[in-house]
């Protein structure tokens, strides 16, 4: 992979990382407004628990990518960018373009996909 390909990827991967700060600061917020208030019923509290779990879970998995978006990050930055984790193979650009935090080419993804059901 060429300077000018990790480049564009990092532009990417910054963009999407900004992407989700915003994301998670809007939840934050979602999350806040959803007070339980005094005069609700056992179905509106319900329901308002119900909304702010949901916002926290995706708040959790916005976390996760942020994780693996700071890695992708590192990885440029330290030459080792675009390497499959398991197999050490190249993974491909079509790939990287699709997933630029991705960590295994699509083979060794699909063996890691399978371990898991």
């Amino acid at each position: 992979m060429n300077q000018k390909q990790k480049d564009r990827l990092k532009k990417k991967l910054l963009k999407e990382k900004e992407e989700i700060l915003k994301k998670m600061s809007e939840i934050r917020s979602e999350g806040k407004e959803i007070e339980p208030g005094i005069a609700q019923d056992a179905g509106d509290k319900a329901e308002s628990s119900y909304a702010k779990e949901f916002l926290f879970e995706l708040s959790d998995t916005e976390r996760e990518l942020l994780i693996q978006i700071d890695n992708a990050l590192k990885k440029i930055d330290k030459d080792d960018f675009g390497v499959c984790e398991m197999c050490q193979k190249d993974i491909s650009s079509k790939r990287l373009n699709a997933v630029p935090w991705a960590l295994y080419c699509i083979n060794c993804q699909e063996k890691e996909e399978r371990k898991s059901y």
